[in-house]
């Protein structure tokens, strides 16, 4: 909100020397954040001048000039820039003529635009100054002829300073207006505000006489009110007739509307604006002879359409609040009126609306037809409901002083019910609440100051009202925030609060750190992408670590958004990998060849019922949800469990002298794999797989205690080259979560033993549709706990082994915690090793 200092001058009292900074420092003290200064582009010296003389000068172009002699200064006194009294200047307008009082600006004058007044030949003759027009002052946009004073109703005495005349040395202050308080923004709010701030007396602009009218029909029938709030609770009309649509605004009150950061347009116009920024009460006016009937506030029907002032055709919504008479929409109530009923040049009678609509219906109309507007901004903030008649009245009387229009008593008195709020607020909540050590005299001070009514309720506990423009006192904790603000900031202890003793981080939040730690410790690099993803890249990677069994292609299941932010990514995604291969891709464009990237995050798994994918009924916004609402809400929620993933491109071995180099492969994902899941104490195993975005050949389904929880392997390459990237492509994906639920809750450890091990080599033939891992498990499981150790050395198939059959070679370390083992005992162990596998693959030991 900007807010000419002239302007607030009108009520409350600004010392002679009172500066904008000055003003800001005070309007922050009660909590406005300043924004900035506005002043007017311009400097003197400029002047009023009497035109003495035009010659006009036909030139060799076709244009006329005007070679005038213009008095700067009274007869025989220097002019404001030293210079003599009498000017002679050259100006291309033709709209004044000798004895017209104009706005000279003299040599050293500097315009908007860093234009430089000076004197300078032109046309033949040394223009000593210039006549200034409406543009050239930014008072308007007529730039085809002078300001004439006498037109402006001005008659100033010669030299008078132009810029006081005409308010371009006023200055305006902006500030921050939050949402709750919409009362501030007008000048009769800040205002007030300003008058908490400094003490200076308020003189409300609202407590002005109000002539009442009556016999224009008005009728609300809102009958299909939002959440049981009525569209328009209050509706004022009055009639002013006779007026001149055509006559100039005011040059004070075009000043205080460009500084406010409106444009001046025409004087109905201006006198509307100028009232909404007095009061914070937008008007609207109708051009009375255009209405057909009375008026009506209604809801808009299925397919109406409303052509508004801007010239666009809306169609309307049934949730849209109109204005209409007998022809139908004539204004989209709150936002912006209609083309057909628009005040213009031949208006002579004029009906003012000033009315009092509901916040969330206006917001939600600009909204939905993208149509800001200064009306819908305070709208939807809130207006004074007992401000209305006063706004009218307002309105009233200057368009019968400015426009010379006549009043009429036709109108109407709708005025807005208003029930005041009444707060209970225990006394010692305040300084409990801020840690102050204020008396109770300024609570109530401050309370009574911004206007509401204090009474006490019982001991200890005050009954507090909110005047009706402030509609968002409604809570205990707001009335603590105005008395903070009144009584000052201040006095508020900088202290820094004791943190109570913590709990530490949970289980799952220690497991996820030290995953994150070990993982990048092995010279990955952590990266955190956006959730989104598109549909094409959850067909390509399917339902992430807790379906990478399932290779099948069809469409995967996901949470979509109602609202994306980008219309080709509007998914929750199902699995980490599309972020990752799109990070992985855009530092391989960017010459980036070698990569090792992880990143932990959530997935999005939608709900189990058919057509729910964590959508539920909006609440309404004004109030809270009740405990079904929440629970419907939250039963809504897809699962979001934890994920860690992995890709690896490029090199894992340089090529250089003495080391040939090599290239990750599928083998590097799984010791990634095993790398992250070791580090939440989780054992994993794994067994042949297939997955929709790995290669048939290279993917490995990775066990937690009998359960899969992810894929390691290489990706299709079909897959990598759409996203044009060399090579080969690793990568893995763990269901985290699920890898920490299914680790001991302790990890396990073994005791160092000082006696010696015993090594064993075996070798079993089995099937080769028998995973080796299955057949290590069970070797495992069977020799006991004497054996110690134990992995696969060789996969043989060839000669001496039968078709469709392979030779597996494990080897085995025994070792006893209380003995040296004997051969034969260790050879025990391994030959059950042997039956155990015998008994559930039909191995067969290999001579």
């Amino acid at each position: 909100m900007r807010i000419p200092l002239s302007w607030l001058g009108e009520f409350v009292s600004l010392p002679a020397a009172t500066t904008p900074e000055d003003v800001h420092a005070q309007l922050v003290s009660v909590g406005f954040e300043e924004e900035s200064v506005r002043r007017f582009d311009l400097s003197g010296p400029l002047v009023v001048g009497e035109v003495l003389s035009v010659e006009p000068e036909p030139q060799s172009n076709g244009k006329t000039i005007n070679w005038c002699q213009v008095r700067v200064a009274p007869e025989g006194e220097t002019a404001a820039d030293g210079g003599e009294d009498v000017r002679g200047i050259v100006c291309g307008a033709h709209n004044f003529g000798p004895g017209d009082k104009v706005v000279v600006t003299l040599p050293g004058a500097v315009l908007p635009g860093d234009f430089k007044i000076a004197a300078r030949k032109t046309y033949g003759h040394v223009s000593d100054g210039m006549i200034a027009s409406a543009r050239e002052l930014t008072l308007g946009e007529d730039h085809d002829g002078i300001i004439v004073l006498s037109r402006l109703g001005l008659d100033p005495a010669i030299g008078t300073d132009a810029l006081e005349l005409l308010g371009l040395a006023d200055t305006a202050v902006e500030i921050n207006v939050t949402p709750d308080r919409g009362y501030a923004f007008s000048v009769r709010g800040v205002a007030r505000e300003y008058s908490h701030a400094s003490g200076s007396a308020f003189t409300d602009p609202a407590a002005i006489e109000v002539t009442p009218a009556a016999g224009f029909p008005v009728t609300l029938a809102d009958d299909a009110p939002i959440r049981g709030r009525e569209g328009a609770t209050g509706f004022i009309t009055r009639v002013v007739r006779g007026i001149d649509a055509t006559k100039p605004t005011p040059a004070w009150m075009v000043a205080r509307l460009q500084l406010a950061g409106i444009r001046a347009l025409t004087l109905p116009v201006d006198i509307s604006n100028y009232v909404m920024l007095e009061l914070g009460n937008p008007l609207h006016s109708y051009d009375l002879g255009k209405l057909q009937g009375g008026i009506t506030v209604r809801r808009a029907r299925a397919g109406e359409t409303l052509e508004t002032l801007d010239g666009q055709e809306r169609k309307l919504h049934v949730e849209d609040l109109l204005i209409t008479d007998d022809s139908g929409p004539i204004g989209l109530a709150g936002v912006m009126g209609g083309e057909s009923t628009k005040v213009d040049d031949a208006t002579t009678d004029v009906l003012i609306e000033a009315a009092t609509f509901d916040p969330i219906t206006i917001a939600r109309t600009h909204r939905r037809h993208k149509l800001p507007s200064e009306a819908s901004k305070r709208f939807e903030r809130g207006v004074d409901p007992l401000v209305a008649r006063a706004a009218a009245q307002r309105m009233v009387d200057l368009l019968v002083e400015l426009a010379g229009g006549t009043v009429d008593t036709l109108g109407s008195d709708l005025v807005a019910p208003w029930e005041p709020t009444e707060v209970l607020l225990p006394i010692a909540r305040v300084n409990g609440l801020l840690g102050t050590d204020f008396s109770d005299d300024e609570v109530r001070g401050a309370l009574a100051t911004i206007g509401c009514t204090v009474a006490e309720s019982s001991a200890g506990m005050l009954s507090v009202t909110a005047p009706s423009w402030r509609s968002d006192l409604t809570r205990p904790a707001d009335l603590v925030e105005e008395v903070a603000r009144i009584v000052g900031y201040d006095r508020i202890p900088s202290e820094l609060p004791v943190a109570p003793a913590g709990r530490g981080l949970t289980r799952s939040q220690r497991l996820r750190r030290r995953a994150a730690n070990v993982i990048t410790a092995a010279g990955f690099d952590e990266v955190q992408n956006y959730p989104f993803v598109s549909r094409a890249q959850l067909d390509n990677f399917g339902a992430g670590p807790e379906a990478s069994a399932d290779a099948a292609s069809a469409p995967v299941d996901a949470v979509r958004l109602a609202n994306a932010l980008d219309g080709e990514t509007p998914f929750m995604r199902r699995s980490l990998l599309p972020g990752l291969v799109t990070a992985a891709q855009r530092n391989v464009s960017r010459g980036l060849t070698d990569l090792a990237l992880v990143e932990f995050g959530r997935v999005f798994v939608p709900l189990a019922a058919p057509n729910q994918l964590g959508t539920a009924t909006v609440p309404p916004l004004a109030a809270r949800p009740s405990d079904e609402e929440l629970a419907e809400l939250n039963a809504s929620i897809p699962d979001q469990p934890h994920t860690a993933a992995a890709l690896l491109i490029g090199d894992a071995i340089e090529k250089q002298p003495g080391e040939s180099g090599r290239e990750y492969d599928w083998a590097d994902a799984i010791d990634a794999a095993r790398i992250t899941a070791g580090a939440v104490s989780a054992e994993l195993t794994v067994r042949q797989g297939t997955h929709r975005a790995f290669h048939p050949g290279r993917t490995a389904e990775l066990v937690v205690a009998g359960e899969v929880v992810g894929v390691a392997g290489e990706l299709l390459p079909e897959l990598v080259a759409d996203y044009h990237m060399p090579g080969r492509v690793a990568a893995f994906e763990l269901d985290l979560e699920r890898v920490m639920e299914l680790a001991p809750r302790e990890p396990a450890t073994a005791n160092l033993s000082g006696y010696p091990a015993a090594t064993q080599d075996l070798t079993l033939v089995v099937s080769l549709d028998v995973p080796a891992a299955e057949v290590l498990t069970t070797v495992v499981a069977g020799a006991g706990e004497l054996l110690e150790h134990a992995h696969i050395v060789a996969d043989y198939r060839g000669q001496g082994i039968d078709e469709g059959q392979r030779a597996l070679t494990f080897a085995l370390r025994f070792r006893a915690s209380d003995r040296t083992l004997k051969a034969e005992e260790a050879s025990a162990a391994k030959l059950a090793g042997v039956a155990a596998a015998e008994a559930a693959f039909g191995a067969k030991l290999r001579d």
